[in-house]
């Protein structure tokens, strides 16, 4: 194939849910070995763009071509025939099953004839374990239940399970949301890892800080259109957060801070003020300064009671 054909590309694409536009004329491309950021806040058309690359909605307009040849998928399962393959944020894996078998979830290996064919535990096992180390995963059991692994080892097996199976574009839904600072560096090393393998990877966050050290380029949605399509070289980490959050928005937010910030320092003082005032009034209430208008009516009632006898008694 020449090198020079995309893997993955799309051209203008659109789409229309009714008469409301959730993309208008989005263009990108993924070439094999290169990672493509697909960065956007919420609800900037980042799920509609995966669900047309994965299959599961048509473009409204536009051209959608894989390795050069415009195509039409109808379901997920012609995209992953195309080698298409996308890895959800929601893992469809079963907790309770081992990692070997969620690896070969719906391509089970067997042995055996006829109505006597078994899974293959061994065959799965050793090609988990092996095609999980080609992706630098190591993992302590393959036996053991995919829900006791944390969230980044149980990506990495969705990303080595894509790769075996074929997969020449990877589309990464938000692989690194809810991760701590360590999980999500795993799972970039493994997106490392694909593309060193050749794959073109489409790595779609909210968040430019995962983005920026593993990306090639990186395409901008906001409100359903695109800002541009940037090489690395083209834009610093500084530029890329403050396209995504909106240079004037974010203008706007650091002047409603400060303002925040001086009527706070108001604030405090006046507070202040008032426990300053409210602890005078606290010390003028101790009894041995009460006013003597006070004392003197005190005294006149305690010469009013009946008198005690020797027990102390009234």
């Amino acid at each position: 194939m020449n090198a020079q054909v995309p893997l993955l590309e799309v051209q203008e694409i659109s789409k229309y849910f009714g008469s409301v536009i959730a993309l208008k004329d989005i263009s990108m491309r993924v070439n094999a070995g290169q990672v493509m950021c697909l960065l956007g806040d919420n609800g900037a058309g980042k799920s509609t763009l995966i669900k047309i690359l994965s299959g599961v909605h048509q473009p409204s307009e536009g051209h959608y071509l894989v390795e050069g040849k415009e195509v039409n998928f109808t379901s997920p399962r012609d995209a992953l025939a195309a080698g298409i393959a996308t890895v959800y944020q929601d893992l469809a894996m079963i907790p309770l099953l081992s990692v070997s078998r969620n690896f070969f979830l719906g391509s089970e290996p067997t042995k055996g004839w006829g109505p006597f064919r078994v899974f293959d535990l061994a065959f799965a096992d050793s090609t988990t374990r092996e095609e999980l180390g080609k992706m630098g995963i190591r993992l302590r059991d393959t036996t053991q239940p995919v829900g006791t692994l944390s969230g980044g080892e149980r990506q990495s097996v969705a990303i080595a399970r894509a790769v075996y199976f074929g997969a020449k574009v990877l589309i990464l839904d938000e692989p690194t949301a809810a991760l701590g600072v360590k999980e999500a560096g795993i799972v970039l090393r493994y997106i490392a890892q694909a593309r060193s393998r050749g794959l073109g990877v489409i790595f779609i966050t909210h968040n430019p800080h995962h983005a920026y050290p593993i990306g090639d380029y990186f395409t901008l949605l906001n409100r359903g259109r695109s800002l541009g399509t940037f090489a690395k070289s083209e834009i610093s980490r500084e530029e890329l957060t403050g396209m995504m959050a909106g240079g004037e928005a974010l203008e706007e937010l650091s002047h409603e801070l400060a303002e925040f910030a001086r009527t706070d320092e108001k604030a405090a003082a006046t507070l202040a003020e008032v426990a300053r005032e409210f602890g005078a009034e606290a010390e003028g209430l101790h009894v041995e300064q009460l006013p003597a208008k006070f004392t003197k009516s005190e005294q006149q009632y305690a010469d009013q009671l009946p008198p005690t006898n020797g027990e102390g008694k009234r």
